[in-house]
């Protein structure tokens, strides 16, 4: 423990020697001495490396909402998803009754390569039961993911195979795609949704545009709705697809950085295509780089609802013991002149309380319910359009958020994860018949309905899973119920791509782009 004294105290007199404020070297003594003191005289024993971090967690929360610290465990976690891959075996689940549940393996992954299916359950982990009350997410991620070339063994449970049997599976680097979907909405309008701004998301964007050129794409829905954002040089790179090399994109701003413009380095990809950008009240960070950039230039056309309003730039700093602190040290502004960031001034739980107000407001139902200062004004920068600053980005045309067809059955059924179980379950009784007859997700889409015997399964299901079914209610939602019955299907069929295409189908959004907009 004195060991651990001794580094905090090293660690904190480097900061402060590295200092130039008197005061900080003044806090940072006063702070080494106040642990020395707990270590040796509280009354009761004590964790010193507990306390530093709570009390580094609880600065961090004073400066603004995004400045965050990391424990060690943590960080290769939190950096997964904007790397774009991670060491596993290479398969979606969930748990469904205590039990494991193979929702997708990753094709070409691992678990693929050695056999296992949809609908597969997983009973033990290297001799260990992992069925019971104690398994969750943590559990199955802790046992199933792990080193490249390192093996795990899994005990199967397989509809239609009499006995359990066991698989040895090597695991592999598995790629996390933020492109999951693409398509041709119409002969001429092609579609592509970004998940997150993770390494490899420009060339996967890229990759999925020239696909849909091939099939005669010459305009572009391009979806941000619920991508909270990622790396910004990746933001910068999309940006690239669809404006002139050397364009501002964004520039950043600091008390101690100084003001720093980023342009684009590669020539466009769809330099002249008719462009429809999708935001909602989760798009933020880098998807708010783009949108506001797209705007800012008159490249395309906004579409949705205020965007989040995340601006603060965060940088990594990596701590002696592998945690990491990711400091915000500045802001992100649009090409006009917007800063992107909402204010926090009021502090963090207020801030996070900020989407829940936004609903109250009426916000995402009524344009008008958004009022903007005249000190916020702004204009793009072709065709001098009115803009507004002050947080997120407002989009040039509003849609409400839908909840016509939504009910306290169809909620409860989404709380309760009873289509995703469900459909796993349907897939497993029905499975024989499903293959033969749906080998192509295109003949699924056309010819399979979610028909009143569907209907009757899915109630029977969710009664037994304790849901008080009302067909009140039931009608009232019907077409949503049956779009997620039939979506989640496709994706135990088809895969994730299917899932979406399926979907979108009953998306108000998109439906509005495709009859009044395109």
């Amino acid at each position: 423990m004195k060991n651990i004294i001794i580094t905090i105290a090293f660690t904190i007199s480097m900061l402060a020697a590295a200092a130039q404020s008197t005061d900080c070297r003044q806090s940072a003594n006063k702070f080494g001495n106040i642990l020395y003191l707990i270590e040796s005289q509280y009354v009761d024993t004590t964790n010193v490396s507990t306390l530093t971090e709570e009390a580094i967690v609880a600065m961090l929360k004073k400066l603004d909402p995004h400045s965050s610290y990391i424990p060690k465990k943590d960080v290769a976690k939190m950096n997964e998803s904007l790397q774009g891959s991670f060491e596993g075996i290479g398969a979606s689940f969930q748990i469904i009754r205590d039990t494991i549940v193979i929702t997708e393996p990753i094709m070409d992954g691992p678990a693929e390569k050695m056999g296992l299916q949809r609908g597969d359950k997983i009973i033990s982990i290297d001799g260990e039961n992992s069925c019971g009350k104690f398994v969750n997410t943590d559990f199955v991620t802790s046992h199933l993911r792990g080193k490249k070339g390192t093996a795990v063994n899994v005990e199967i449970v397989r509809n239609g195979i009499e006995k359990p049997f066991n698989i040895r599976i090597v695991r592999d680097k598995i790629p996390i795609k933020s492109v999951n979907v693409y398509f041709m909405l119409d002969k001429k309008t092609g579609y592509i949704k970004l998940d997150r701004f993770a390494k490899d998301s420009y060339n996967e964007v890229v990759e999925a545009l020239r696909e849909l050129q091939k099939e005669g794409c010459r305009s572009l829905v391009f979806d941000l709705r619920s991508n909270g954002g990622g790396l910004l040089n990746v933001a910068v790179d999309i940006c690239s697809i669809f404006l002139p090399k050397y364009s501002n994109v964004v520039y950043t701003q600091g008390v101690h950085n100084r003001k720093t413009f980023i342009r684009t380095d590669r020539e466009p990809v769809f330099p002249d295509g008719e462009l429809i950008v999708l935001i909602d009240e989760h798009s933020a960070s880098a998807s708010e780089i783009v949108s506001g950039t797209m705007q800012d230039w008159d490249r395309g056309t906004i579409v949705g609802r205020r965007s989040f309003g995340k601006g603060l730039v965060q940088k990594p700093y990596d701590l002696a013991d592998g945690s990491q602190i990711r400091l915000t040290i500045s802001r992100y502004y649009t090409p006009s002149g917007r800063c992107i960031q909402k204010p926090y001034d009021k502090g963090t739980d207020y801030y996070l309380e900020d989407g829940k107000r936004r609903a109250e407001n009426g916000e995402y139902f009524h344009a008008d319910s958004i009022h903007f200062a005249d000190s916020l004004k702004y204009e793009t920068l072709v065709k001098h359009r009115i803009v507004y600053g002050g947080g997120g980005i407002m989009p040039d045309i509003f849609i409400p958020a839908d909840t016509s067809q939504s009910s306290k059955l169809y909620i409860e059924l989404a709380k309760k994860l009873i289509f995703s179980n469900f459909s796993i379950d349907y897939i497993e009784k029905h499975k024989d018949y499903l293959n033969k007859k749906f080998s192509k997700y295109d003949t699924f889409n056309k010819k399979f309905q979610v028909n009143d015997d569907v209907i009757s399964e899915f109630k029977a299901y969710a009664e037994k899973d304790g849901v008080q079914w009302n067909d009140e209610q039931f009608e009232h939602s019907r077409q949503i119920i049956e779009n997620r019955i039939k979506a989640l299907i496709a994706r135990a069929l088809f895969g994730t791509s299917a899932y979406y295409k399926t979907v979108l189908q009953e998306d108000d959004v998109l439906n509005k782009v495709e009859n009044e907009i395109l």
